[in-house]
């Protein structure tokens, strides 16, 4: 159901060579389709028939899909690897096999645009093993390789997981595989902007675009120009993809940084406390608002230190709320007490006052929407992949921590109970046979 290789390479390499005559041109044009979404493909048999055996039938759950403004008890219904059918009850004799949601929450399969599923390269870990705290089922690995490694993640990673993997290309040609150790652009000459824009036009079916930290400890005495060629390397390459501009104490103004982006660029550890923040003094600064205004794409990408209640709290109330809700899950923060994985990242957002819908929209079909590779991704429409989150929306009080150890209290928490993939349940019991 994947848009093919082929016809994305065309795209790509033919956006390439016309970046590689006019670079000037392409640094500063926008990504193209921000905010759009390819419609799901056409189911190849009739939902209707009352013979049809329907492989999976989620039964009983409280469904909540934003991209059809649908809330309510629904019966989902599952044919090959497809959705086929959402009603208010499925006859229990048409299902292979039927799970009973009832009292749960069932949502799209999650979404998270900023996270680390490259294991062994740096911090990155193995996605399939954490669906069970997760609750995703497609994600996006930030940066994790660059042009040199790009390899291990193509025909290693991605091959042998069931989650759906996506990848920012790092405008450093090692990515983050030294992470940790010594800042990948405090050597400039690791920005190579020619062998970014190939690899990231060459593989334009799994790569959305150009990642780039901007951190002080990370870019060293070289200022902004690693995200200058970040935003080079991603227009060369095509006008479809963006550049994930990583915030933690950014180097020099943070108003030039943010001047810098195009609508469509993703802006990802918005809320970060690091230092040298969108929020100074208790304010939004003007950039941050011009380019919230202008489209750029604000995302949490909570990890172990880019989330601080200070600056998100503030960010909310003067008109700067993230676009996106992702996890930014890798070996390090995985470990550390703001537990990010992506379920309790919307949990924190849900108990400061953004409503359920919206939580659940910035998880699901508004990365889906930058992701734009898949048809449906993101929602439950008819005909899209069979990608299920199932919840369970406990009532009670609880306490969150951010990154920075600022605490808040809430009244909701959001604890996955099962997922589906492609039709398939995975991550705990019970499981279909065959399991393929």
């Amino acid at each position: 159901m994947d848009v093919s290789r082929r016809d994305l390479l065309k795209l790509g390499s033919t956006a390439a060579a016309g970046g590689l005559l006019a670079a000037q041109a392409a640094q500063a044009q926008a990504p193209a389709g921000a905010g759009q979404t390819m419609a799901p493909v056409p189911l190849g048999f009739n939902p209707a028939d009352p013979a049809l055996k329907l492989d999976l039938v989620v039964a009983n759950g409280d469904v909540l899909d934003p991209s059809q403004r649908l809330r309510g008890t629904r019966d989902i219904g599952i044919k090959n690897g497809q959705i086929a059918v959402i009603a208010p009850a499925i006859a229990a004799d048409r299902a292979v096999q039927r799970i009973d949601a009832g009292g749960r929450l069932v949502t799209p399969g999650l979404v998270d645009l900023h996270a680390h599923f490259c294991p062994h390269i740096g911090i990155g870990l193995p996605a399939d093993e954490l669906v069970g705290i997760t609750g995703t089922t497609t994600a996006v690995s930030a940066g994790d390789t660059g042009a040199m490694t790009l390899g291990a993640f193509t025909h290693w990673a991605r091959p042998q997981t069931r989650t759906r993997l996506f990848a920012f290309v790092h405008i450093s040609v090692v990515g983050l595989a030294g992470s940790g150790q010594i800042g990948e652009m405090v050597n400039l000459e690791y920005a190579n902007i020619d062998l970014c824009t190939k690899a990231v036009a060459e593989n334009a079916d799994v790569a959305l675009g150009v990642k780039v930290r901007m951190t002080e400890s990370v870019v060293g005495k070289n200022g902004l120009e690693p995200l200058k060629r970040a935003i080079r390397a991603a227009g060369m390459a095509g006008p479809q993809f963006r550049v994930m501009c990583h915030i933690g104490n950014a180097p020099g103004s943070i108003s030039d940084l943010l001047d810098l982006l195009r609508p469509g660029d993703i802006l990802t550890h918005a809320f970060s406390g690091a230092g040298n923040n969108i929020v100074q003094n208790g304010q939004l600064v003007p950039a941050a608002k011009a380019a919230k205004q202008r489209g750029v794409i604000f995302d949490v990408g909570h990890g172990g230190g880019s989330f601080d209640y200070t600056v998100c709290e503030p960010a909310l109330q003067q008109g700067a709320p993230p676009d996106t809700i992702s996890s930014d899950l890798h070996g390090v923060s995985i470990n550390t007490p703001g537990y990010p994985v992506l379920p309790n990242v919307m949990a924190k957002l849900l108990n400061l006052g953004i409503p359920l819908e919206e939580v659940v929209a910035r998880a699901t079909w508004e990365p889906a929407k930058i992701i734009n590779r898949v048809p449906g991704l993101g929602t439950l429409q008819v005909g899209a992949p069979a990608d299920i989150s199932i919840f369970d929306l406990v009532d009670g009080p609880v306490e969150f921590v951010d990154t920075r150890n600022n605490k808040r209290t809430g009244t909701k928490k959001i604890v996955p109970w099962l997922t589906v993939k492609g039709g398939r349940p995975w991550g705990r019991p019970p499981l279909p046979i065959p399991f393929s």
